[in-house]
């Protein structure tokens, strides 16, 4: 009876999935496919057509091939049959899950999207229903789509069946459970998108009952938008006294309407869940007096009304000043022997008008005396500011709307942009002295202990200061370190030389430099390629150490290969910070230099033919070594494919790999990372490490004829401008540091319109030149291209970055930011900051909206994951979508700064 048992469920699964799979086809044959025929394109838009239909192909092709494996399975069914394994195979793969979870989270759009449709177009209300005639079923639309959403919940219970008619040793009976724990996970996460659904759906409703019951109201409904609370409410005015209102917040929306009570009492109905009786007062009547968004209206509070309070005082005392100026003109003109009616007149007209703006003031005044009941709300619109005044029934009715009120500021604020970064925390940079500001900052792009390091340059004009941030698990400023007597205008980080080799070497059997340059031939020289690691069990084998110290050679006995390890060593990597040029650092770093390498136990040579094997090796020898040590073993099968090469590492640990000759003329400093640092007095300052700039020495020193305005490394140059319109591009040869000597130099400013801003483009260097953009060849340094920024031909480029395909433009004290095509350099977009920092601003005094907008321009422009960030002389930080396929909005962060 088991069996039989086990076999019905069986069979009822293949029932259930050859009718969903019916379904499924019915959406791609029926629906979908003659929707995306040419001919039915006026039916419905295509994209909405994609976004109905959207995962239905992929969950067709993974339902049509389970349904052949459970078909299988009943055909050759016998005792021992399994079935959940094909349950775990199927439920457990990432991709099922993903696909029913897109599936689940597209589930109202695609419901969105056949409601426009319908309405858009009748004739594809007409093809529904012709469908739904003509398939099997006869089911609408609607009711297929939400087959996949009902159909995992059945899996749930079929697997739930089967086992209860499966004994514990029965050998199905392990790959149910995992069955059921996968299926479970997958309805869970279904159940969650549903829950969802429904509430949106009850949301839409009670929002459309709303609408029904406010005159005048029109379009009340909007995707996502949510109904959140009512308040009554009294509108204080200073003219007209006061007059019951109703407040119905939403979560991007506040309206406003007249209240004309029924019952005097507020009514809502706790049986109706579903409908606007449960939320709001049903019983008054309302009518609307304006609706506006939230991003729109602010809530006055703190010094502003303490501000507005203290100016409707001075007001008064001003008015009753003029009252008392009046009265004794009347006194004077009483006395006069002359006809003065008509004096008399103007004097009791004005009199009359002081007496009606005092009452105003007054009831003003008054009405703002009970603030714990009150807020005033102030709305930005075209032709400026506007205010109202509400009354509460009490101070927690008060607190709850200003609550939910701010709390649905915020939220709608993050949902404008789906990338809305959260702040994390303020850095306070220790100050050495006082008027320090910020200049620029750079992360390095060092060592791995490096490489979460930020370089943050501050000045007072006098001293420049680096600040290294670490941000390896929190934002923390480890060092404060003044570097120069001048301002930091510029920071750049600059990589060294990519190695192309690996960090693990086997040894080097050979012995001799004849035998290594026999074997270059067969491997280029020099050659780089990684090599398979030894095994651990290696024997000891002979190893020559060779140490070069200045013009002496020094040899070491072999050590024994069990007990080797890399030999300590000291090393002074650093020169002092008035070097002129790095040829001092360079000599310096020539006191030691190791060369390891190891023979075969074929023939061992002697200290004496060694030397005479590296003595000319080293003649040929540079200046410019680090420190290296190590030591080597031997393959025990015989000759490693690396024969008579040599290995070498540099003071930070790394090795570099080749044929003697190149380890003893590479410049093991190339391939470290640089920081470059320019100044005000014209002055590049070069540091390889935090380390060196710890200790304040640097690397290299370069003096320049001008202030350096900017740097930038592109294409293994590093291009730099300076404040007499020079551009100079620096250049570093094969397996060698930079040197200062070695550079290019043009003339594409002057003096009074240096290069402001430089930006890597598609591979071209972009110049910013007073309004222009001067598009440059990186390899020839000539102009392929001149593009005009704007009309105004004083104003120089002061921002600039690349974004995607665009680059973001902005011009010296402007509130413009345009958008450039990398390419075709055609303009594509301008955005104002202007509107969107009004309205961060809109809570703030008069006289400091006023200052701010007098003088606001763009400070700051930063592109980051699809971001572009605009600081402003505000104090706004503002963010833009740069990846948005609709016109892009500006969105105001709350963490600026507004004083």
């Amino acid at each position: 009876p088991g069996q039989d048992m086990r076999k019905h469920v069986i069979m009822t699964l293949l029932d259930t999935e050859q009718s969903y799979v019916e379904s499924l086809r019915t959406l791609m044959q029926g629906y979908m496919k003659p929707l995306k025929q040419p001919e039915n394109s006026l039916l419905c838009d295509p994209s909405l057509v994609d976004e109905i239909f959207d995962q239905i192909p992929e969950l067709l092709e993974h339902h049509e091939q389970f349904l052949e494996q459970i078909h299988d399975c009943v055909q050759n069914w016998h005792e021992k049959q399994k079935v959940g394994d094909l349950l775990v195979q199927s439920f457990s793969k990432d991709v099922l899950v993903n696909i029913y979870s897109a599936y689940i989270d597209n589930f109202l759009n695609a419901k969105d999207a056949v409601r426009i449709a319908k309405e858009a177009r009748p004739a594809f209300m007409k093809f529904l229903e012709q469908s739904m005639r003509e398939n099997k079923e006869k089911q609408a639309l609607s009711d297929l789509m939400i087959k996949p959403v009902q159909r995992i919940p059945r899996y749930e219970l079929l697997v739930k069946d089967l086992l209860k008619h499966t004994p514990e040793d029965h050998p199905d009976h392990p790959f149910l459970i995992d069955a059921q724990r996968n299926i479970k996970q997958v309805a869970e996460r279904i159940n969650k998108g549903m829950k969802s659904a429904e509430e949106v759906e009850r949301n839409a409703r009670i929002v459309q009952e709303i609408e029904s019951h406010i005159e005048g109201m029109e379009d009340l409904q909007a995707p996502l938008r949510r109904f959140l609370r009512q308040e009554m409410v009294v509108e204080v005015k200073a003219v007209g006294g006061k007059k019951d209102r109703s407040f119905f917040l939403f979560t991007d929306l506040l309206v406003c309407t007249t209240l004309k009570r029924k019952s005097g009492s507020l009514r809502r109905s706790s049986m109706s869940l579903y409908t606007a009786a449960s939320v709001i007062d049903t019983a008054s009547k309302y009518k609307l007096l304006w609706k506006l968004p939230l991003e729109d209206v602010d809530i006055v509070k703190g010094a502003s009304q303490a501000t507005n309070r203290e100016s409707i005082q001075k007001s008064i005392c001003r008015l009753d000043e003029d009252l008392s100026t009046l009265g004794q003109v009347s006194k004077l003109s009483e006395t006069l022997s002359f006809p003065h009616q008509s004096l008399d007149d103007v004097i009791k007209d004005l009199m009359a008008a002081i007496h009606r703006e005092l009452a105003e003031k007054q009831s003003l005044s008054f009405s703002m005396a009970f603030p714990p009941n009150k807020v005033e709300l102030s709305t930005t619109k075209a032709d400026g500011t506007e205010s109202f005044i509400f009354e509460f029934p009490n101070p927690d009715a008060r607190l709850g709307f200003e609550q939910a009120f701010e709390d649905a500021k915020k939220k709608l604020a993050s949902s404008k942009n789906c990338l809305d970064p959260e702040f994390l925390k303020a850095i306070p940079i220790m100050k050495t002295r006082s008027g320090m500001q910020f200049s620029c900052a750079s992360p390095s792009h060092g060592s791995p202990e490096s490489s979460h390091e930020v370089w943050v340059c501050n000045s007072d004009g006098y001293v420049g200061q680096v600040c290294l941030l670490s941000i390896r698990k929190e934002p923390t400023v480890e060092a404060c370190i003044a570097v120069c007597s001048a301002r930091i205008l510029c920071i750049a980080s600059v990589p060294g030389l990519k190695r192309a080799y690996s960090c693990f070497f086997p040894p080097f059997p050979r012995r001799g430099r004849e035998r290594a340059e026999k074997k270059n031939d067969a491997w280029g020289s020099p050659s780089w390629e990684p090599m398979p690691a030894q095994p651990d069990d290696a024997g000891p084998q002979p190893c020559l150490h060779i140490s070069i110290s200045g013009s002496s050679l020094e040899l070491s006995e072999p050590v024994d290969g069990g007990n080797r390890e890399l030999v300590p060593f000291d090393s002074d990597d650093t020169d002092d910070e008035s070097s002129p040029s790095p040829s001092g650092t360079l000599q310096s770093q020539a006191s030691h230099s190791t060369i390891s390498s190891s023979f075969g136990n074929e023939e061992i040579p002697s200290c004496k033919e060694a030397t005479a094997e590296t003595t000319s090796s080293e003649e040929e020898q540079e200046p410019g070594f680090m420190p290296i040590t190590g030591t080597y073993s031997q393959n025990r099968h015989g000759e490693s494919p690396t024969d008579g090469r040599a290995l070498r590492r540099s003071s930070r640990g790394s090795f570099t790999r080749g044929s003697l000759e190149d380890l003893l003329s590479l410049d093991p400093e190339a391939h470290q990372s640089s920081m470059w640092l320019g100044t005000e007095d014209g002055c590049i300052h070069v540091y390889q490490s935090s380390d060196n700039i710890r200790n304040r020495k640097n690397s290299m020193k370069m003096q320049h004829a001008a202030a350096v305005m900017c740097i930038l490394y592109l294409d293994n140059q590093v291009f730099v401008s300076l404040a007499n319109g020079e551009l100079i591009a620096y250049q570093r040869e094969a397996g060698r540091f930079w040197d200062p000597q070695n550079s290019k130099s043009l003339s594409l400013g002057s003096p009074g319109s240096p290069i402001t801003k430089m930006v890597a483009v598609a591979g071209k260097l972009w110049c910013g030149c007073q309004n222009r953009v001067i598009v440059l060849n990186t390899a020839t340094l000539a102009q392929e291209h001149t593009l005009q920024v704007g009309q105004d031909g004083g104003r120089s480029v002061t921002c600039m970055v690349s974004a995607g395909t665009g680059v973001w433009v902005a011009l010296q004290s402007s509130a413009q930011v345009r958008l450039y095509h990398a390419t075709s350099y055609e303009q594509l977009a301008e955005a104002d900051i202007t509107p969107p920092v009004h309205k961060m601003l809109a809570g703030s005094d008069a006289i400091i909206r006023q200052h701010k907008a007098a003088c606001l321009r763009i400070t700051a422009l930063l592109a980051c994951k699809d971001l572009l960030w605009i600081g402003t002389s505000a104090g706004v930080v503002l963010t833009l979508a740069v990846s948005a396929k609709a016109a892009p909005a500006l969105v105001g962060l709350s963490q600026g700064h507004t004083g």
